[in-house]
């Protein structure tokens, strides 16, 4: 998948054109950026359990 920048002059016309790119794409072309997308969810999920565990500590404050 290649990044393509472009402008537009409001926001409505970047909608459209987002619209009519999907509508051009093939049945396949589709599955396979919905498979992209997938896959990087998933590797984003296994990222997350090699974090640190959190450490909390409860601790009483002296009232001065």
């Amino acid at each position: 998948m290649e990044p393509v920048v472009a402008k537009f002059r409001t926001h409505k016309e970047a909608e459209d054109a987002t619209r009519e790119y999907y509508r051009r794409l093939t049945p396949a072309e589709r599955l396979e950026i919905l498979f992209q997308l997938r896959d990087m969810h998933i590797k984003g999920e296994n990222a997350a359990s090699g974090r640190l565990a959190r450490v909390y500590r409860i601790t009483q404050l002296e009232r001065s």
